[in-house]
């Protein structure tokens, strides 16, 4: 069976030309070696899986090289060139500084930097994961690094700049590798599965791009994953199945029902994604990104921060169209703040799914509840209005026949019913609002009474008020018990005060109003207003120290004080 050699390995760069990404700092070095003004100490830092070793080897295998061609590159044919690729040369030392972080090992580096090449022009000592060094390690380097032999080069690389102290940093040339872009990564995976004789989509390459993270080598190892998987034929969908990436056919499925305001499909589609395994985390990160990616397409100058391939841009494009930036920005803030409250929430599932319907909530231009929703919830409330209509009619009758005040009580309620599309709600209750133009005489309203301003005793009041206890219990019990717990006092200019024993009681506008009703008609007067007043608080005096708890006893039994002046007692307080 033949070896298998994995995609990061085989194609690992071995020229300058090949690296992918980081031209500018091949540039620097091609350009350094070809004036000789090359320093010397090289520090190599950035994300993992950018070139930092691979231009670190080819550094160290170019400088050595006896036949440069006209572009700075190794000719593969000398000795020096041939031994590098044999993995056997002896001007070139890498120490992975992980494993080889004390101070003994950077002692044994520096006697070995005492020995000139027997071979080749410099000897290159190539420091990987230099951060991990000690900080005696560092030190017993710094003379070393700041004074070697001409012939001795130091190239350090690192994934964590900000460990290493800054006279290390201030004795090396220092490179800042930057992350692979996507496109750049699709463009060499498409070689590699050239070469490969492996036909890929376009999409699925750009999907392990974005998957890979800016790191090249994150990006072959999981081509060869997918290639383990499907054979000779990567597929688009190939690749979500198997890196478990949400389909974005979801994202532009959900900002379709968004846009639609219908709220069934948005949690039909989102139960969907839940039953193929997705997290809702997972999902609202994906949201944002889609809604993102939906605001930066509709401006040419940030079209570059999109990575995707031309094909989706273009369906991005269309679908951003339909959405306004404003309402972008809106939808963006929501999925942020749900996204940060995700973990703190019990209930996740309904967690993201109230996010949904938030989100067709702020759509533009749409209803606020979707109308397959307050269908069935319209047809409920016929039903049961229906069912309880024949009730009502005949509680209404008898009422009517029982007592005549009662019925016009009735009326004087209707009256203070909303009327739809003119009123003002608080909580449950709704008020009438005046009409705009009090003045006008056509008004077809009819609401208005003729004033009546007859005189009333406080006897006669007591009557009225229990008259509406007898009818209104059955109505408000709560209300007509409270008000008949105490009786009115007829104040100056028909005003009736009355006492409840909770405010919420004076603040039930609908059930005041209609004892107010009530009494106008009732006493034949109009200019009848109410006043609620609480009863006040009785304060107790409650007995702390030991004085006031002898003075209360024998204030209740006067036989302790006698006993006490007939004993002759003596009471520490």
């Amino acid at each position: 069976m033949e070896n298998f050699i994995v995609s990061a390995r085989k194609y690992r760069p071995a020229t300058f030309r090949q690296v992918v990404g980081q031209q500018s700092i091949t540039n620097t070095l091609q350009n350094a070696i070809k004036h000789e003004h090359l320093a010397q100490a090289f520090l190599f830092t950035g994300p993992r899986g950018v070139g930092k070793t691979t231009c670190a080897r080819i550094l160290a295998k170019t400088i050595n090289c006896y036949n440069l061609n006209a572009e700075m590159e190794p000719c593969d044919k000398c000795e020096s060139c041939t031994a590098f690729n044999n993995s056997a040369s002896f001007n070139i030392y890498e120490l992975d500084a992980a494993s080889n972080n004390s101070v003994d090992d950077i002692r044994n580096l520096v006697e070995k930097v005492r020995i000139p090449p027997q071979v080749g022009k410099y000897k290159v000592y190539i420091i990987d994961e230099v951060h991990m060094l000690s900080a005696a390690a560092f030190n017993a380097f710094l003379k070393t690094l700041e004074e070697p032999p001409a012939y001795a080069k130091f190239i350090l690389a690192t994934t964590e700049k900000h460990k290493i102290i800054p006279t290390i940093l201030s004795r090396c040339q220092i490179f800042d590798f930057r992350r692979i872009s996507v496109e750049d990564i699709a463009g060499y995976l498409e070689y590699v599965a050239e070469n490969e004789n492996i036909t890929a989509d376009f999409e699925a390459l750009h999907v392990i791009a974005q998957k890979a993270d800016g790191a090249l080598r994150d990006a072959l190892s999981i081509f060869d994953q997918i290639v383990s998987f499907s054979g000779d034929q990567i597929s688009y969908k190939n690749v979500i199945d198997n890196l478990n990436i949400l389909d974005y056919e979801y994202y532009f499925k959900i900002t379709d029902s968004i846009l639609q305001n219908d709220i069934s499909q948005l949690l039909l589609t989102f139960n969907d994604i839940i039953e193929n395994g997705f997290d809702g985390q997972h999902f609202i990160n994906g949201l944002s990104e889609h809604l993102r990616n939906l605001l930066v397409i509709k401006n040419p100058e940030t079209l570059q921060l999109m990575h995707s391939s031309p094909s989706l841009k273009e369906r991005y494009r269309i679908q951003s169209e339909s959405f306004e930036g404003e309402w972008l920005l809106k939808a963006l803030d929501l999925c942020n703040k749900y996204d940060l409250s995700y973990k703190a929430s019990n209930n996740k599932r309904l967690h993201i799914e109230i996010a949904l319907m938030l989100l067709g909530q702020i759509s533009s231009g749409a209803a606020p509840v979707q109308q397959s929703f307050t269908k069935p919830i319209q047809a409920k409330k016929t039903e049961l209005k229906e069912k309880a209509e024949p009730y009502q009619n005949k509680e209404t009758k008898e009422t009517k026949a029982s007592n005549p005040a009662v019925s016009e009580l009735k009326k004087n309620i209707d009256k203070t019913r909303p009327d739809e599309g003119n009123s003002k709600s608080y909580r449950n209750v709704s008020l009438k609002r005046p009409t705009k133009n009090p003045d006008v005489e056509n008004d077809d309203s009819g609401d208005k009474q003729p004033e009546k301003n007859s005189d009333f005793s406080q006897d006669k009041l007591e009557v009225s008020w229990k008259k509406f206890y007898d009818f209104y219990h059955q109505k408000a019990p709560s209300f007509a018990n409270a008000i008949a717990k105490y009786s009115p006092v007829l104040k100056e200019n028909f005003e009736i005060e009355y006492k409840v024993d909770n405010i919420l009681i004076a603040k039930d506008t609908l059930n005041v109003l209609a004892l107010q009703e009530f009494l106008k008609n009732e006493l034949d007067n109009t200019n009848i207003k109410l006043n609620a007043v609480l009863p006040p608080k009785e304060e107790k005096k409650v007995a702390y120290t030991d004085r006031e708890k002898f003075d209360e006893l024998a204030q209740k039994y006067p036989g302790v004080k006698t006993l006490k002046e007939q004993l002759d007692l003596e009471i520490e307080f």
